[in-house]
């Protein structure tokens, strides 16, 4: 069965990081967006476990995150998902596929959607890289593809949109390319 391809809306420039207190399910710590002050830069990535396009990417986002880690990145992921319909996208399996695949950074559970609606984010995966701006809030930078790759049209992975995007933001310069929706499957909404 192919999953429904969705591509994700549009968020417009000046979109500032919407605040957040989500749970880790690998460790019950609670995570909010002042954990990541620090950090010059913050990727937001909308995942799950079940959806194709999210499988097809999870090995090498999670080498992209921990090779950009040690650049001073930080980087968060969130499930948003409905476990009624979806119960593979659960707590205890979001630990699991973060225990499995080592993630770098933590994978966290939005159970009542809301911080996927504020982030207006609509498909998995989805990426969302802000920078840090002048009164020090993270503003979004790029909100694009991984790459042109896809779970069926045999073009390599290869992160070559968001790493390019990544790079640049740690440098300080200016986006220098047209960024393409990222395009996955939809959010499982609560009924």
């Amino acid at each position: 069965m192919l999953a429904a391809r969705l591509e994700a809306t549009r968020v417009s420039e000046g979109f500032r990081a919407p605040q957040f207190e989500l749970p880790e399910p690998l460790t019950g710590k609670i995570w909010t967006l002042d954990d990541f002050e620090g950090s010059p830069a913050l990727l937001v990535m909308f995942i799950c476990n079940h959806c194709p396009f999210v499988k097809h990417l999870k090995k090498d986002i999670a080498t992209l995150t921990s090779f950009y880690k040690e650049k001073g990145l930080a980087s968060i992921a969130i499930s948003s998902n409905s476990i009624v319909t979806y119960p593979k996208d659960g707590p205890e399996y979001m630990a699991e596929e973060a225990k499995l695949l080592k993630y770098s950074f933590p994978y966290l559970y939005d159970e009542s959607q809301e911080v996927a609606k504020a982030f207006r984010a609509v498909c998995t995966p989805e990426f969302y890289l802000f920078k840090k701006d002048e009164q020090r809030q993270f503003e979004l930078f790029y909100h694009g593809q991984f790459d042109d790759s896809g779970p069926r049209n045999n073009v390599p992975v290869t992160g070559r949109d968001l790493s390019h995007a990544i790079d640049c933001v740690l440098n300080g310069e200016e986006l220098p390319f047209y960024q393409k929706r990222s395009v996955g499957c939809s959010i499982k909404w609560h009924e």
